[in-house]
Formats: structure tokens, C-alpha cells, sequence
């Protein structure tokens, strides 16, 4: 109970939405659905390089629980661009994403989706603290009293993206 109250306060005070998900609601969210709210917010906190997009696209590979969950988030515009989510099944597409989730634990193949990826301004959120150690700008992390972030601010300059301060001061560790 304590682990539930302690994530929506979390979730809550990233999502910056009490008005609409009340802390006592937060609890019904599963693990899916809370780490695609903290996506779909770190989407909005995040400013890509010129020209504007068309369409927002998010991308999903080597986490099928998040598909779901994910996709729910293209029904909501990002901005003026419409969104979409892809399931990725080569490093070589993810190019064509804005945000990627990388679902991937082992080393080797979080590095190889990484170094397919250049400098291309892709924000990628890793699911595991091994993808902040590899290349992830954001890398969600269950800890023993909820979710926690950690940002990875020099590789987000490295691909052109600029962070809100705002996600920065919310962050467990940004380096």
C-alpha cells in the first residue's frame, strides 16, 4: 500500500495531472500503463531539432507488455503532429522513431540498438538500470519504493534533443 501511495505521488507530480488522475485513482494503474504515462510525459518535456514533425512516432522493441500499453498513447496528438507507435524488430528502423522504449536487458544488444541509432535525435528510453549504463537518455528503474528515472542529459545534447528543467529536477540521478 505504501509502494502504491508513493508511486502516484510519482506519477502525479511528473504527469502534473491531479486534476485529472486524483492520487487515490493512481493506484488502479498497472506497471504498463504507469511506465506509458511517464513516457507519454517525457515526450511532451522534450523539444527534438527543426523542422517540426508531422507525426510523432513511438517506438517499441523487446517489450511486448508495453505495446499495449503504448499504444493507447497514439490517440493523444503531440502538439500539432498526430502520433503513432511502431513495433521495431531491426535497430535500422528505429531512425524513423521520435521516442523508442527499449526493452532490452542484456548489454550486447541494448549497445547494438544504440549504435544503430548515431547521433539521430531519437529520444531512447531504456527499461532497466543496464540501459542507462548503455547509451538510454531516460532509463526507468523500479526501485524497493516505486519508479524512479534517470536521465543521461550529455547523450540527450549528443542527439540534438533539448530536456525540460523541469524533468531534470524530478529525475533520480541525471549525469
Amino acid at each position: 500500500m505504501k509502494r502504491a501511495r508513493l508511486l502516484s505521488r510519482l506519477a502525479a507530480a511528473l504527469l502534473g495531472m491531479s486534476a485529472v488522475l486524483s492520487v487515490s485513482a493512481a493506484p488502479a494503474l498497472d506497471d504498463a500503463q504507469l511506465r506509458a504515462a511517464f513516457i507519454y510525459r517525457f515526450a511532451q518535456f522534450t523539444q527534438w531539432p527543426p523542422p517540426p514533425m508531422r507525426e510523432f512516432t513511438y517506438c517499441v522493441a523487446g517489450n511486448a507488455a508495453m505495446q499495449a500499453s503504448l499504444q493507447a498513447l497514439t490517440a493523444k496528438a503531440h502538439g500539432e503532429a498526430s502520433s503513432r507507435l511502431r513495433v521495431l524488430t531491426e535497430p535500422q528502423q528505429a531512425a524513423q522513431c521520435q521516442l523508442l522504449l527499449l526493452g532490452f536487458d542484456e548489454r550486447a544488444e541494448l549497445q547494438r540498438w544504440t549504435a544503430a541509432l548515431a547521433a539521430e535525435p531519437v529520444l531512447v528510453v531504456g527499461d532497466s538500470a543496464e540501459a542507462f549504463r548503455n547509451g538510454a537518455v531516460i532509463a526507468l528503474v523500479a526501485e524497493p519504493n516505486g519508479l524512479a528515472f534517470r536521465i543521461n542529459h550529455t547523450e540527450a545534447k549528443r542527439r540534438g534533443l533539448v530536456l525540460s528543467s523541469q524533468m531534470l529536477k524530478l529525475a533520480r540521478e541525471v549525469k
